[in-house]
């Protein structure tokens, strides 16, 4: 959960945030300027009083009869997940997985910039050009703290996943989007987001059998 001022937002109302900002994100891009939070509950895939709860964790928004202004309330739900500015992130592990989320154009676009990569042989050669910098290991835990990088996305083989994490966390990581395949162990203030494709895909053919 997260804390914004005396509230306690669970961690399901933060996902359901950002997935309203990319509906709201597609309504300005069509010239949508105000929105029901009935369209805009079933253009997120949640019902509308779900809708109006979470958006009540941050004050009063809407027009009744009008509906939501959709600028306004992108912009205040950018602020609240700290995206409204580009925020430096890192990546860590630069094999064929990582490869790809480095040359991934549209982190820049939802307020993240990949600013560093770093890897165990940073000097191998490698099929794709990047625009990131590729540093050694050892240089890791001087450039977070230089930087005041507080999120990494970390894309390294299980076996050294955990000891990669705890240096990410020693040097001031908060948050970390984790592709390898292992429960991290972190302190209670450090968020971990697993990402498991193998469990996404199984997920998906329990569900395709006839």
């Amino acid at each position: 959960m997260k804390k914004t001022g005396r509230l306690v937002i669970p961690r399901k109302t933060i996902y359901r945030l950002s997935i309203y900002l990319r509906c709201l994100a597609r309504l300005k891009e069509n010239g949508i300027g105000t929105v029901s939070s009935e369209a805009l509950a079933k253009a997120a895939g949640v019902k509308p009083t779900q809708l109006r709860k979470d958006l009540a964790y941050f004050g009063t928004f809407g027009t009744r009869g009008l509906g939501y202004d959709v600028t306004e309330l992108s912009k205040k739900i950018a602020e609240e997940l700290g995206t409204s500015s580009l925020q430096p992130v890192i990546l860590v592990g630069v094999g064929n997985l990582g490869l790809a989320l480095l040359s991934y154009r549209g982190f820049e676009k939802e307020g993240f910039e990949i600013i560093a990569a770093f890897d165990a042989e940073p000097r191998r050669q490698r099929d794709k050009k990047i625009k990131q910098p590729v540093i050694g290991m050892e240089q890791l835990p001087e450039f977070i703290r230089e930087h005041n990088v507080k999120m990494a996305i970390l894309s390294v083989p299980a076996a050294v996943a955990q000891t990669v994490a705890n240096s990410l966390v020693e040097s001031g990581i908060m948050g970390i989007l984790n592709f390898a395949p292992i429960v991290l162990t972190v302190p209670e203030d450090v968020m971990v987001n697993n990402v498991n494709l193998a469990i996404e895909l199984e997920n998906l053919s329990y569900f395709i059998q006839g």
